[in-house]
């Protein structure tokens, strides 16, 4: 496995405990070797002590085992050179002849852990070097190009080098135990599925939010924005689990069919939804904690958006008609990532809930994070004399079944591409699609300069203007409260 970008933050934080998951289970190769490849100076020596002290900060104690680190690290080995330039591959090609003790290495597992800049940029580079075998792989991080016309560029680019099915655009969202549950959730009961469509469906909420800011990624964010950087891939890839006809077979190509057509059936945007459908946000100051603005290689005036809100439509049979509200934001009260399925009142209301108020209609909440679980709402009677309706909450989380561990999103989509199972990766017309939808969008900022972004200050749910958005409809967002930690957790501001 060649790492390149391997002595970035995303190699320390995910990636080599990821790995190392892998390692510890037992569900590597006894020989495999790990090259990392970076512009930045070390010795394999010097390296694997560096990946040891980072393991201590990003492996979970529990599973932090000194001398099974001892036994991993000899299997870690550096390259120093800088991967854009093409004439310093040769180092790369000897040192993969010297790691695999082969004249012609074919089993590699390429993965970009670098800027976007550079991914169109390396494969040509492998190519010319001969090192794109047909049994070599490549995993590329998102996003895949900055839109419509650059992700079709890259996806000739990777044509050119790869076949389809050596390519494998991550998503780790997909790599989570509770997305893949989604899927089960629904083809998996027969109970649900009936009642998952415009019939008993009112409305649909996807929410991914972050209670920190951009840390030290100015730079990269302040040319990409909430859009590209979450919205375009994550967020979409959750409203087509949510909203995806049942697929003939699970195998990858029926299931990622099946994306592609939520895709290709998301409503197109108006001018008039730009204006009205959407709104973005950019956090500012609150207390001691500084805006968007004042962050690290942040332009003064940047217009980028820290936080967006969407309506969207999906014309089809099942869902035409059905809203869904889509967000994702830095600096909130909290981090979640949840999808809340929100079905149709009963048609004759015959009871009251304390106090007067109308009994509120059954909720799906669906957590991916933290806390992992389902919960349906639902109305049940007071004991007592009287009619009296309380909403209680049936739940499931993951951490209730005891003894099972929750697997690493990294870990699941590196043995996928390890066994060459590309289901939970994105295709090339996939990203095509989702990129042929949101560009109308970019567009739009682009060409009118004056076009809405509002403030809002660090520690709130975004703007104002969202919560009219949602008002349209009769409804308000659903605001997780701010402590997630245990199964109690699962009510509203």
């Amino acid at each position: 496995m060649v790492i390149f970008g391997a002595s970035g933050d995303l190699t320390k934080r995910k990636l080599m405990p990821a790995i190392y998951s892998l390692y510890k289970e037992g569900r590597l190769p006894k020989e495999f070797s790990v090259l990392g490849v970076g512009r930045t100076i070390y010795t394999d020596t010097n390296y694997r002590s560096h990946i040891s002290e980072e393991m201590k900060r990003f492996v979970k104690q529990e599973d932090l085992d000194e001398k099974l680190v001892e036994t991993f690290l000899p299997h870690l080995s550096y390259l120093s050179i800088d991967p854009s330039q093409e004439s310093e591959y040769g180092q790369l090609d000897s040192r993969l002849k010297d790691l695999s003790g082969e004249e012609h290495p074919e089993n590699l597992l390429y993965y970009l852990a670098t800027p976007p800049s550079l991914y169109g940029v390396i494969p040509l580079h492998l190519k010319k070097w001969k090192l794109n075998s047909k049994f070599s792989r490549i995993i590329v991080e998102k996003p895949f190009g900055y839109n419509l016309e650059s992700a079709q560029e890259l996806n000739r680019i990777y044509a050119s080098v790869f076949d389809e099915h050596q390519i494998y655009r991550i998503d780790h969202f997909l790599g989570k135990e509770t997305a893949q549950n989604l899927l089960a959730f629904r083809f998996a009961n027969g109970i649900f599925e009936p009642l998952w469509n415009r019939n008993y469906v009112d409305y649909v909420e996807v929410t991914a939010v972050e209670n920190m800011g951009i840390e030290q990624r100015g730079g990269f964010y302040d040319t990409t924005g909430a859009l590209r950087d979450m919205v375009q891939n994550h967020l979409i890839q959750l409203v087509a689990l949510t909203a995806m006809e049942p697929p003939v077979s699970f195998n990858a190509d029926s299931f990622r069919n099946e994306v592609v057509k939520v895709y290709d059936s998301l409503t197109p945007l108006t001018e008039i939804d730009l204006d009205e459908h959407i709104v973005r946000g950019q956090y500012t100051a609150s207390g001691s904690k500084k805006g968007y603005r004042e962050e690290k290689n942040v332009a003064s005036d940047s217009r980028t958006e820290t936080y967006i809100a969407m309506k969207i439509g999906i014309n089809n049979w099942r869902w035409n008609g059905v809203p869904f509200y889509i967000r994702t934001g830095k600096q909130m009260p909290t981090k979640v990532t949840e999808i809340v399925v929100h079905f149709k009142e009963t048609p004759h209301q015959m009871f009251h809930m304390e106090g007067g108020v109308t009994p509120l209609a059954n909720k799906l909440t669906l957590r991916l994070q933290p806390n992992e679980g389902i919960v349906l709402k639902f109305g049940m009677k007071l004991p007592g004399p009287g009619f009296e309706v309380k909403p209680v909450s049936m739940d499931f989380t993951y951490d209730k079944l005891g003894g099972v561990p929750m697997g690493d999103a990294y870990a699941r989509l590196i043995e996928d591409c390890i066994q060459g199972d590309p289901t939970l990766f994105t295709r090339s017309d996939a990203v095509e699609a989702s990129w042929r939808f949101f560009d109308p969008i970019l567009d739009y900022w682009k060409g009118n300069a004056n076009a809405p972004l509002y403030g809002y200050p660090v520690g709130t749910w975004g703007p104002l203007e969202s919560e009219a958005m949602m008002h349209e409809h009769g409804v308000d967002w659903t605001n997780p409260c701010k402590n997630l930690t245990n199964t109690d957790q699962y009510c509203e501001l």
